[in-house]
């Protein structure tokens, strides 16, 4: 018999990307994390509450090995990126000290509570070669990716407008979001900047916006209405329409263009439910299209393969700032406005 020389080959195990996430409150503990363990190539590491007990109860909850209460010690653990979703007014400070810690950063928007600030955590994350990148799930849906493509393939033709509607009922009550000094303003801030991304994802940059806003329904610190009408640098209109104060509400974006127009239903604000794409071209019958997805997971795979392979992210801070700067300019053409008798 002859011997063979025994192979000791060992399986490659692929490198995880592993994260930290600070501010656990329902969105962390509802969607973000549950998105975030569906990726076979991710581990949560460690958790950052400023009450010792949410995150405890955060890291036993999704298999986190640490927890902390204090930030300087969380920064301080083994992990490469961090989510922050704490209270936008929170942004600023943790983003700095994050970037100065050597960890890249997916931060919720908006990344700060003013264009001012947002420029210095830019510099400061550009100074340590930090990655940093805002959760606008919306831009990777598989349908506003379709409804991209066929755009710049001009399919339907110049763009003449959009329009965007995002309704919500939000109560006020103890959330940071109907507190301003923790969150710089309520349904333009929270919602309409969601819309203002897509509108620049799709027909580019911005020069001139008309706003108002207003508690129509509920009284609270921060407006629970917002509406704006925004010309585009290259021609067309876009329009938005937000809210924390509809029970029962058609949430879409509408994209009209000389040929043609696209419509996207019901993925906006919605779990588990078919977003439903409308294509209407010239010389075409209209077709529609179904699909269900979980909106979050499409941006974590993208936030994964930009750390892996270290590759330059769909989202850039340039975006982050430019968007605060439009939503600054609606809030301020808002407050100017006169009457009309």
């Amino acid at each position: 018999m002859i011997s063979r020389p025994h192979l000791n080959i060992k399986a490659r195990i692929p490198r995880k990307v592993k994260w930290g996430v600070a501010g656990c409150g329902k969105f962390m503990e509802e969607t973000f994390l549950p998105a975030l363990q569906t990726l076979k190539r991710s581990k949560l590491v460690s958790v950052y509450s400023a009450t010792p007990e949410r995150a405890k109860f955060i890291a036993d909850k999704f298999g986190a090995q640490n927890n902390f209460s204090n930030f300087d010690e969380f920064l301080k653990s083994d992990f490469e990126i961090l989510y922050i979703a704490s209270a936008n007014a929170h942004h600023y400070e943790q983003i700095i000290k994050a970037a100065n810690a050597g960890k890249n950063i997916l931060c919720e928007k908006p990344v700060t509570l003013n264009s001012a600030q947002a420029e210095e955590v830019i510099k400061v994350c550009g100074q340590n070669n930090i990655t940093l990148m805002v959760n606008y799930p919306y831009r990777f849906h598989p349908l506003i990716l379709k409804a991209k493509e066929l755009a710049d393939k001009n399919m339907i033709g110049k763009i003449v407008s959009i329009s965007a509607n995002f309704n919500i009922d939000f109560h006020p009550g103890d959330n940071f979001r109907f507190k301003k000094e923790l969150s710089g303003g309520g349904a333009l801030r929270d919602l309409g900047t969601h819309l203002i991304d897509l509108f620049r994802f799709f027909n580019g940059e911005i020069t001139e916006v008309k706003g108002f806003t207003d508690n129509i329904i509920y009284k609270s610190e921060v407006e629970d209405y917002a509406s704006a009408i925004m010309k585009f640098e290259n021609g067309g209109y876009c329009q938005l329409n937000v809210s924390f104060n509809a029970r029962k509400a058609f949430n879409r974006i509408e994209i009209i263009g000389y040929d043609g127009s696209i419509g996207i239903e019901d993925f906006i604000g919605k779990k588990n439910i078919p977003s439903k794409l409308v294509i209407d071209l010239r010389g075409e019958k209209k077709k529609t299209f179904r699909f269900k997805a979980a909106k979050q997971v499409h941006i974590l795979k993208e936030v994964q393969k930009v750390i892996l392979k270290n590759s330059k992210p769909g989202i850039t801070p340039r975006d982050a700032f430019i968007n605060i700067k439009i939503m600054e300019a609606v809030e301020k053409d808002a407050v100017n406005k006169g009457t009309l008798i």
